[in-house]
């Protein structure tokens, strides 16, 4: 896909942050774009935001739970009759709640998986038949650094994300023969709303292994996904940062464990000193 040009791409999760970034940027390119999201009032701030800078665009607004199947099921069936079978598939739909295992309830764990992994699913298995039948297509499945490198804190998360990269794997290798493209993308921390919502809950030791590492942005992400999109890569590591943690935890495989057990174990001494302190 080398232009967008006339390209119908369906975003979830397309309200805010990075499907709303890439929205905009595949606008500017002269696609066609449908926004799926829960949130009717979201949905519609964001349509008009786009239009005020777009204002002969093409965009539509869908409101559906990724985690309801039947809802999200018979959507798509309306959205296919109406506008067709999108070019372009954008599963960006997806929430964190980081904590410490014996402190995260049951239902964040169901959470996590329903809204990060099973969302993922339930929107291409509606969308990849009539993919099939064109016989083309790209999906674009949004994961994160979690997704390849779990850390304390995110035993739900992490686990979430862990369960798009192995569905892409098999999807890919699955419809590649078949015309459609498949793309994974792991991003890391990135300005959004989520990220707010996320610092909430993250654990100190948590914090402290993400370091210094600044937080990158939505336009900046979204660059890197429809770069990656342009020259078909499976991969999409947005970010030098993310790319060279990446290659480093390929490379050591479990040797990365005594390094992050380092890390933990200086982040937990220091607490202690300062509750001392005090």
């Amino acid at each position: 896909m080398k232009t967008f040009q006339n390209c119908l791409a369906l975003i979830t999760g397309g309200s805010s942050g990075i499907g709303l970034a890439l929205a905009r940027l595949l606008l500017a390119e002269g696609a066609r774009v449908a926004l799926l999201a829960r949130n009717p009032e979201r949905l519609a701030q964001a349509r008009e935001n786009l239009l005020d800078a777009y204002p002969r665009a093409e965009i539509s607004v869908w409101s559906a739970d990724v985690t309801n199947a039947p809802q999200v099921t018979a959507l798509l069936e309306t959205f296919v009759a109406q506008q067709g079978t999108p070019d372009l598939l954008i599963n960006s739909a997806g929430m964190a709640h980081p904590g410490r295992f014996e402190e995260l309830p049951l239902e964040i764990f169901d959470q996590m998986i329903a809204v990060n992994y099973l969302g993922t699913v339930y929107v291409t298995k509606a969308l990849v038949p009539a993919m099939l039948e064109r016989g083309s297509g790209h999906i674009v499945n949004i994961s994160s650094v979690a997704g390849f490198l779990n850390i304390y804190g995110y035993t739900a998360y992490g686990a979430a994300k862990f369960a798009v990269r192995g569905f892409s794997d098999a999807l890919r290798m699955e419809l590649k023969p078949r015309g459609i493209q498949v793309s994974l993308v792991f991003p890391p921390d990135t300005d959004t709303p989520q990220l707010a919502y996320e610092n909430q809950f993250k654990p100190e030791v948590t914090r402290a292994l993400a370091g210094n590492a600044g937080v990158l942005s939505p336009d900046f992400v979204a660059q890197e996904i429809l770069a990656g999109v342009r020259r078909n890569a499976y991969l999409i590591l947005p970010g030098f940062e993310t790319k060279v943690i990446y290659v480093v935890s390929r490379l050591l495989g479990a040797g990365v464990n005594p390094i992050l057990d380092y890390l933990v174990r200086r982040t937990l001494q220091r607490q202690r000193a300062e509750q001392n302190l005090h």
